[in-house]
């Protein structure tokens, strides 16, 4: 069969998405796959609660402000702010809501420049990248003591932004402490890395990834056993999702009803300990779906109840817990934005966020959803300023499930 895809993500921030060695296992393809649409089932709001909140020093001009990205099992929660002079600057927030800022040593403090903050595993450690004074950008791992190390992947590019080393995702560091992203070299071609916790390095290359400009692998997701999924832009830059073993073996996979156009295609996101695989795929007329992969290679695709159909709109799942919980947000035919939780039973629940804009392109993006089911992210406000959120779990079908490993 086809290889099975995931949407592309794009950090609505405007980040976009982006030694080489050679793949030593031959691509293998999944099992055929059952597709499963599932029915969207949607359950009422009325008992949820949502927290808002901005990281000081946040500024208070379009697309500035606080940008949560993560939330940890304890209720911790990162991101970065975007100040005054479009700066950027990482934060933690505690469960009492008290604020640390960071900013990485030789983050750049020009606009556009500085530190972001994408990841937490539960012992506290983070990892994410900045772009210094000359605007290359480096990856860096802060430890729960606030100690930053920096680091750049072998082959990374040092000329300005898309070039040089991005962890980037809510579930791009693993409990054990490794890191996976990619490298942008100085071609423009994106590489996958493995970072483990003692700071070494493995590179990868999908089968079949492109090698022009803005092409390559991107990974996306890491798990507890050391396996990673995301995606990879092909010669005629669509897109395909993929899986890498612990063993270094890759598969790649196609979502039935992907479309194969450039920018169409699978997108890998996440990952969990027992190889769920969720993401998002874009079909021919530019719609975003969410979907589901099991272990055993059977799709299930979903939207959430009041997406819209329109190109650019649909359903854009985001982050996944241990329990197979998803998060992430949907367009509707407005192109106004609207966080959704979807269970492990294909119950979805719809949310928005007081004080959310309601034009296009405002509204939640949900980014990451912990193991009791508390989701962060961010919103754009009616003058398009962001401001981070909180939103407690549900406590009916989409309850609180125990923590495992995540």
């Amino acid at each position: 069969m086809k290889p099975f895809y995931f949407a592309k993500r794009k950090h609505q921030e405007g980040a976009p998405l982006s030694v080489k060695i050679k793949t030593r296992l031959a691509l293998q393809l999944v099992p055929a796959a059952i597709i499963l649409v599932a029915l969207a089932i949607s359950v009422p709001t009325s008992a949820q609660t949502v927290t808002t909140f901005d990281a000081p020093g946040g500024g208070t001009g379009a697309f500035q402000g606080t940008y949560a990205t993560n939330i940890g099992p304890s209720g911790t929660i990162i991101g970065f702010s975007r100040d005054a002079s479009d700066v950027r600057h990482g934060f933690v927030r505690s469960q009492d809501g008290s604020f640390t800022i960071f900013d990485a040593p030789g983050a750049g403090t020009a606009a556009f420049q500085g530190t972001r903050a994408y990841a937490i595993n539960p012992s506290g450690t983070m990892t994410g990248y900045f772009i210094d004074s000359v605007n290359a950008v480096h990856g860096y791992v802060r430890s729960n003591q606030g100690v930053i190390t920096v680091f750049d992947a072998p082959g990374a590019g040092t000329g300005p932004f898309p070039q040089g080393t991005f962890p980037f995702s809510p579930l791009i560091i693993n409990p054990n402490g490794a890191i996976a992203g990619w490298s942008t070299d100085s071609a423009l071609v994106s590489h996958g890395f493995l970072r483990d916790r003692n700071g070494a390095f493995t590179t990868f290359d999908a089968p079949g990834a492109g090698t022009g400009a803005g092409q390559g692998t991107f990974p996306f997701a890491i798990s507890f056993g050391g396996e990673i999924t995301g995606f990879y832009v092909d010669a005629t830059n669509a897109n395909h999702g993929c899986l890498r073993d612990k063993k270094g073996v890759i598969t790649t996979y196609d979502v039935p009803g992907a479309g194969t156009g450039p920018g169409q295609g699978t997108f890998g996101g996440g990952l969990t300990p027992n190889r769920t695989i969720m993401g998002n795929y874009i079909d021919a007329d530019d719609l975003s779906h969410g979907f589901v992969l099991d272990r055993n290679g059977v799709f299930t695709t979903f939207d959430a109840p009041d997406a819209g159909n329109g190109p650019l709109q649909g359903t854009i799942p985001f982050g996944i817990n241990a329990n197979e919980a998803i998060t992430g947000w949907y367009v509707d035919g407005t192109d106004v934005n609207h966080g959704f939780v979807r269970d492990k039973h294909g119950a979805i629940v719809e949310f928005d966020v007081p004080g959310a804009g309601t034009g296009p392109g405002q509204g939640p993006n949900a980014y990451s959803i912990a193991p009791n089911g508390a989701v962060t992210g961010f919103f754009f406000d009616p003058d398009n300023v962001v401001h981070g959120f909180v939103r407690e779990a549900d406590r009916g079908a989409l309850g609180s499930a125990k923590f495992n490993r995540q």
